[in-house]
């Protein structure tokens, strides 16, 4: 199994741990990502992307070993910790570089057989809305399943988070993997994406954008083919 982790900072801390260790209980190749180390541009609105090719954005070369990671792994982690009440900058500034990918554009054909996973922590509170921050962009990626992991560890170090909760952590992310093992090779994307998608195919039939039409048209979508 292959699995890439999105980490939304570079230091290891809690969230680090946690995905790191769900990770380590699948098992497989683990390929991890620091951000901003490993990608720390921001989108500057060009819409290139869009009315053009993915490939003439001008942070294309570097975000490309991260597309292609994404592309090969069966499972997509994205962590973050909670910065008020939110992914943090780098991670959204992460995400921001696929809006070319969400379905209403060019979504990527192998994501809907895929599984992610997003995971934050925070000493307080904030994780449902961090990782709904991950979940939505992995949604309409077209990630055919996609958990969430939130942990209110109680503390700024992991250092110093009771050896009780890690414990419950430990018990949760083993029940959470043996999940994501039982599903492997089995994902089918769910109703609410293959709506949304059916909608997408209707309205790319009008072509009002040129290079998604010719997209969905290569591929067939326009007609009765789907990608799963």
């Amino acid at each position: 199994m292959k699995l890439t982790i999105i980490h939304g900072q570079s230091h290891k801390g809690s969230t680090y741990h946690l995905a790191r260790s769900l990770a380590e209980k699948l098992g497989g190749e683990i390929t991890e990502f620091f951000l901003p180390k490993d990608f720390d541009k921001f989108c500057v609105g060009c819409t290139k992307c869009f009315t053009e090719s993915e490939t003439q954005c001008p942070h294309y070369e570097k975000l490309s070993p991260i597309t292609r990671s994404i592309d090969e792994a069966e499972v997509i982690i994205l962590a973050s910790p909670v910065y008020v009440y939110h992914a943090t900058g780098a991670m959204k500034a992460f995400l921001d570089h696929y809006g070319w990918r969400w379905l209403v554009h060019r979504p990527e054909e192998k994501m809907f057989s895929k599984q992610a996973v997003c995971i934050s922590t925070a000493a307080g509170a904030g994780m449902k809305s961090t990782n709904k921050d991950m979940a939505d962009s992995a949604f309409w990626w077209g990630v055919g399943k996609i958990y969430r992991f939130g942990a209110a560890v109680n503390e700024t170090s992991w250092e110093r988070v009771k050896e009780e909760k890690k414990r419950k952590y430990d018990e949760k992310l083993s029940a959470l993997a043996g999940k994501i093992a039982k599903k492997r090779g089995k994902i089918k994307p769910s109703l609410k994406t293959r709506t949304f998608f059916n909608v997408m195919g209707i309205m790319q039939r009008n072509g009002f954008n040129p290079a998604d039409a010719e997209y969905w048209k290569e591929k067939g979508w326009t007609g009765k083919k789907r990608p799963w």
